[in-house]
């Protein structure tokens, strides 16, 4: 299984186009419902390797944004909204979407894989077929 670093390209004239931070919260909603499993991550970022590991060794190869291999302007616009659907106190990275939907930073994926919930939330969006 292996994981699939996606480029999210941005044009300016897009941005402007899609009306500032209304664009935004669709470009992210597009982004994290191309695939069955979303991470947006930043390539230096431990618990980021955490969450991608867990999810390879349950044979998840999910869809990655690095966000600091973005244009800067756009990985910040991407952190900010992605920060905002975040709890006040959870970092901007890492970020989990399943099947389309927000799961939420490390600890939510932890929780979910501790409690047993992880793998049939996986099975549901199509990320798992075993």
């Amino acid at each position: 299984m292996r994981m699939e670093v996606a480029a999210a390209a941005v044009g300016e004239e897009e941005e402007a186009a899609a009306g500032g931070m209304m664009g935004v919260y669709e470009r992210v909603a597009r982004m994290a419902g191309a695939s069955a499993v979303v991470v947006f991550s930043g390539s230096g970022c431990c618990m980021c390797h955490v969450v991608k590991r867990l999810l390879l060794g349950l044979g998840v190869g999910p869809t990655v944004y690095e966000l600091d291999q973005l244009p800067a302007a756009a990985a910040g616009d991407i952190q900010a909204a992605l920060a905002r659907l975040l709890p006040p106190s959870q970092p901007p990275v890492p970020v989990v979407f399943v099947g389309g939907r927000l799961l939420g930073g490390v600890d939510k994926l932890m929780a979910c894989h501790i409690n047993g919930t992880l793998v049939p939330l996986l099975k549901q969006a199509g990320a798992l077929w075993l």
